[in-house]
């Protein structure tokens, strides 16, 4: 695979524009540290955070930064190797070598980080943190700043977030070509799923075959595979499940690229050679849902209107099938779609998956004065706000039969005028099926990601099964 990095330049671009953007303050970056699994030595694959890496690029354990606006310093905080840190990881550059590749040239022992932060503070200079993930990160923050960490989320500095959520929501070409990596490695996992699914074999087996690609080619997952019989479940993580004949496989699955940057699909199939009837009708309602959002996909045309768009043709399929009745576009308006469709379309994606969702969901997806739904399917809609250039999104309309749903909703007496209840039994056991693509906005339109093709029509699905060798 290309093996695409970020330049220096850009790292000193990112950060100058995020002090003019501050314009005053002390901004703290917590890095991530090694995790245990089930004892100290034996860890999780290290991720640094992913606002760490935005700025300072430093893809190493232990590191905290600080971007000193009122005095322009930049300054990376950690400590050197030992020899018994030599002995079990080997040798590294030092501290000031790893800075320098990124544009800086101060660090300082980790030990100095609460001097200069108590410093900067006695001379009335405001600290900006960010909204803590993790527990050490939480117990950090306590010592460093004195904030207990039930407080620190409401504490956390609203101008600097959403300092950070301006620059990294606009892809720039470096990271396009990044992303695209990733897309046309996840494509690939994709393509080894469609060989793998048959009748006989374990959930297991073909995550292991997607797995094994991102594997082979030294990259990680960019999220925890679901490999999945039980679509109707929508984060799936067990592998639990034989295959058998007549049953819909769901595979939601993705890779970053060395540098982290993620790639995030979704693809539905027949573990048999074809769908059956009722579930190819399924299928193409999915599908027609899926290009009526994309048919929305514009500059300026907020999210929300692309969501609606799939809701409303999921509407009109379901009423095809005698399942709903009355106007579609209504039944998306008001929610009643959700029955069928609970989820939101898409969301962005770049560093994370699903991009700086933990800064705040409502400050990533969502403009300035808008707020998020509180009705069931539309407060799952990642991704509201207005579409700009440079903007990198999923499109990701799924067909769910869950029955638990339709029972609670039927007790309820939801949205009767719409659903119709008396013909949901012969599908309570169809599960689930969704397609996913990943797309940036241009000034011109949005632009499929990826050099390789996914299947996504029936024939293509058919004959990416029936094809053993890579399709390109």
């Amino acid at each position: 695979m290309n093996m695409e990095s970020i330049s220096k330049e850009t790292y000193i671009r990112r950060r100058a524009q995020l002090k003019r953007d501050m314009g005053s303050g002390l901004l703290l970056f917590l890095g991530n540290d090694e995790v245990g699994m089930n004892y100290a030595d034996n860890t999780y694959r290290f991720r640094q955070d992913s606002t760490f890496q935005y700025f300072f690029g430093l893809d190493y354990a232990g590191l905290a930064a600080v971007i000193d606006v009122d005095n322009d310093a930049e300054i990376v905080f950690g400590n050197e190797l030992t020899i018994d840190d030599i002995v079990w990881t080997g040798t590294q550059p030092s501290l000031r070598e790893k800075a320098a590749v990124v544009g800086i040239d101060k660090t300082l022992p980790m030990s100095e980080l609460k001097n200069y932060i108590n410093k900067v503070r006695g001379k009335g200079q405001v600290v900006h943190f960010l909204p803590p993930y993790r527990g050490d990160h939480r117990v950090w923050l306590w010592e460093l700043l004195g904030v207990e960490p039930a407080a620190q989320p409401a504490k956390a500095s609203v101008p600097f977030i959403k300092a950070i959520v301006s620059q990294r929501n606009h892809k720039d070409e470096e990271e396009l070509r990044l992303i695209e990596e990733s897309v046309d490695l996840s494509t690939e996992m994709h393509l080894a799923a469609y060989r793998t699914v048959r009748p006989g074999i374990h959930e297991s087996e073909v995550a292991a075959a997607v797995e094994e690609v991102a594997c082979r080619h030294g990259n990680a997952l960019a999220f925890p595979t679901i490999a999945t019989v039980q679509g109707q479940v929508l984060h799936n993580h067990g592998f639990i499940h034989d295959l058998k004949e007549g049953d819909i496989f769901l595979l939601d699955a993705g890779a970053e690229t060395k540098n982290h940057y993620a790639g995030d699909l979704s693809s539905s199939m027949p573990v048999g050679e074809r769908f059956t009837d009722r579930q190819a009708e399924a299928y193409n309602i999915h599908l027609r849902s899926f290009w009526a959002a994309v048919d929305k996909l514009q500059p300026g045309t907020p999210f929300r209107e692309a969501h609606i768009a799939a809701a409303t043709e999921i509407a009109r399929g379901m009423k095809e099938l005698g399942l709903m009745k009355g106007d579609p576009a209504e039944a998306a308006e008001i929610g009643a779609y959700a029955l069928f469709f609970p989820c939101g379309l898409g969301h962005m994606v770049g560093l994370d998956v699903h991009d700086m969702e933990n800064l705040g969901e409502l400050y990533v997806g969502y403009a300035e004065g808008q707020q998020k739904s509180t009705q069931f399917g539309f407060k799952s809609l990642r991704l509201s706000r207005p579409l700009e250039k440079g903007f990198v999104f999923t499109i990701e309309p799924g067909i769910y039969f869950i029955p638990e749903l339709m029972d609670k909703w039927e007790a309820e007496g939801q949205f009767r005028d719409f659903i119709c209840y008396d013909k949901l039994g012969p599908w309570r056991n169809f599960t689930g099926l969704r397609n996913e693509l990943n797309y940036v906005m241009t000034e011109n339109g949005a632009r499929l990601l990826g050099t390789i093709k996914k299947p996504m029509t029936i024939e293509e699905v058919y004959a990416a099964k029936s094809n053993p060798t890579k399709q390109q």
